[in-house]
């Protein structure tokens, strides 16, 4: 079978006249290559392998049976699980039905999840792969509205009542002659994660959806014979692009993962050669390679000829990932040594920047470039960026979002009358545009001596300390501001009394680091190490593991004055 780096430059236009859509991929790539495998879903220690055939026999199928429902058109319907196969192909049903998907986090909790099924309006709900232990299903399921019907996905749980996939698909016969879509049209209401309060509807079309794969080729040169890991939620935006969106524009095969903790196993399974993660997962990747070889020992072998290329090539195989050909990092700030400590194994890392609002399709780093760890590279192909009186990054992007679902006015409070998204974000370019964050519009609070401080400088320094797997810097009514800072690597009560020496030690130094960049009224005053750790669960992170400021501030309010008082460095709670 013929690959897209294979194609004649004619075969090449054909294929750009038939991706107007995801559903025009999905019709053009089950004709081309209907017995290529599109789809790998794990299942009790079995792989099933779902062919472009099957997957558009079934989405046709599912379809067919959405229309026998007459739901009003245009309809919002929500899907609710973790990333699986038939998460995209309810994705697909939903488009090829007339409807407008709406994805909702696994882990989003009771008030989130009701917020989004009510404010979406949501008339059905596809109910995923869901376990009540690293989701939130026995809380939201608590929830779910008497009048909403649902419909089960493969590997869903038992929910009274509630028909089949399977059992539906089974009874109809596929759609014909389905009405491929406007690119111009809604096609998804992406909700935001909540790091601000509750989530926002961003409407996109297809167009935008499909915007980044169209784009990016031009930098990264993607085909049909790329391999895609399937492992961060497909409810956000990174994972639309880089899994269900180019694995649709080109044809690439999607492998996805079974659970947390197969995770090592499944990348090795999938061998890919396109892979997306944040950065908690570059830097554990990072740690347990170091545990095994220390950077001494590793520093001395990568000076042995012959050996070097061989030893790197072993250490990227061990993570499943000496395929590899393109690798990006992203939403949270990624320490540049650890990204240096990659490229040096030969494997392209690069750092994307984009919000839900332009379809994650901003700026990022490109391969070969040098790169700081400061800066989050410079736009992509078609993307314009100026930074306004303010300070505020404002972007124009070809995946722009339509608007927030019945909203108007923060639509036009956020989209300039020239067409530029209001990032909320800080920053400054370089002369050759270069972008660098340096703060949140609205995160900026006064401290007691009347300063102003913009946080989010101060945690993407000390976020870049692999110690440091999240970070709060707060100062509201104190004399100076302090950080309340998570390890990385389990709970403080868990370290034996040599390990908490040498991580109070590594944190001061850290703090003294940290403090001599600083202007002196925003200097902190100590690390405070926390002793539960923030999760999605607790409602401190979001589903994207950013901080919930708001949560974490009113939290820990009563405790600030107190740490900020003992005169100590590090303060553990």
């Amino acid at each position: 079978m013929m690959s897209t780096t294979e194609m004649t430059a004619l075969e090449q236009l054909e294929v750009c006249d038939t991706r107007a859509t995801q559903l025009h991929c999905l019709q053009y790539w089950a004709k081309r290559q209907p017995h290529k495998t599109f789809m790998t879903q794990p299942v009790d220690g079995k792989v099933l392998h779902y062919t472009w055939g099957d997957v558009a026999d079934q989405v046709r199928r599912m379809a067919a049976y959405l229309l026998t429902l007459a739901l009003p058109p245009r309809s919002q319907i929500a899907i609710y699980g973790k990333n699986s196969a038939h998460w995209i192909m309810a994705d697909l049903a939903i488009w090829m039905a007339g409807h407008v998907s709406v994805p909702l986090y696994s882990t989003l909790n009771v008030d989130n999840a009701n917020h989004v099924l009510i404010h979406s309006e949501a008339k059905l709900l596809f109910i995923g792969k869901l376990d009540g232990q690293s989701d939130s299903w026995y809380q939201v399921r608590e929830i779910i509205p008497d009048y909403l019907p649902c419909i089960r996905l493969p590997l869903s749980p038992e929910y009274q009542g509630v028909p089949h996939w399977d059992d539906l698909i089974r009874m109809v016969e596929p759609l014909e002659d389905e009405v491929l879509p406007d690119p111009a049209v809604l096609a998804s209401i992406i909700y935001t994660s909540g790091s601000t309060g509750l989530p926002k509807g961003v409407m996109h079309s297809f167009a935008s959806m499909m915007a980044p794969g169209n784009e990016l080729n031009s930098l990264f040169s993607f085909n049909a014979d790329d391999r895609l890991l399937s492992h961060l939620p497909l409810a956000h935006v990174a994972e639309r692009i880089f899994v269900e969106a180019l694995s649709l524009y080109y044809g690439s095969t999607i492998f996805f993962v079974d659970s947390k903790e197969s995770f090592v196993h499944d990348i090795r399974r999938a061998r890919p050669t396109i892979f997306l993660a944040v950065p908690r997962i570059w830097i554990k990747f990072y740690s347990d390679i170091n545990k095994r070889v220390p950077l001494i020992a590793q520093s001395l072998i990568f000076k042995l000829p012959r050996i070097d290329q061989f030893a790197k090539h072993t250490m990227l195989a061990e993570l499943g990932l000496d395929q590899v050909r393109v690798a990006f990092t992203a939403s949270a700030p990624m320490p540049a040594n650890i990204i240096a400590w990659y490229r040096s194994l030969g494997l392209e890392l690069n750092e994307a920047y984009g919000m839900t609002e332009d379809f994650g399709y901003s700026h990022g780093t490109r391969l070969g470039d040098d790169h700081s760890g400061r800066d989050v590279g410079r736009p992509y192909p078609g993307v314009e960026c100026r930074i306004d009186t303010t300070g505020e990054i404002l972007v124009k992007s070809p995946a722009m979002m339509l608007g927030y679902f019945k909203n108007d006015k923060l639509t036009a409070e956020t989209i300039t009358s020239d067409g530029f998204l209001r990032t909320g974000d800080k920053g400054t370019q370089d002369a050759e545009g270069r972008l660098t964050i340096t703060g949140r519009v609205k995160d900026i609070f006064k401290t007691l001596k009347g300063k102003y401080i913009a946080p989010l400088p101060i945690e993407r320094r000390l976020g870049r300390h692999p110690l440091i797997a999240a970070v709060c810097v707060c100062g509201t009514g104190l004399t100076q501001p302090i950080a309340l800072v998570m390890l990385a690597h389990g709970r403080p009560s868990q370290l034996t009394e040599s390990e908490r020496l040498n991580v109070e030690k590594e944190l001061k130094t850290l703090l003294r680091e940290t403090n001599a960049e600083l202007e002196s009224h925003a200097k902190l005053d100590c690390l405070v190490v926390i002793k539960d750790p923030w999760t999605t669960k607790n409602g401190f992170l979001t589903p994207t593991l950013k901080i919930k400021r708001h949560i974490i501030e009113a939290n820990y309010a009563d405790y600030l004055d107190k740490w900020s008082q003992l005169g100590q460095l590090i303060v553990w709670e």
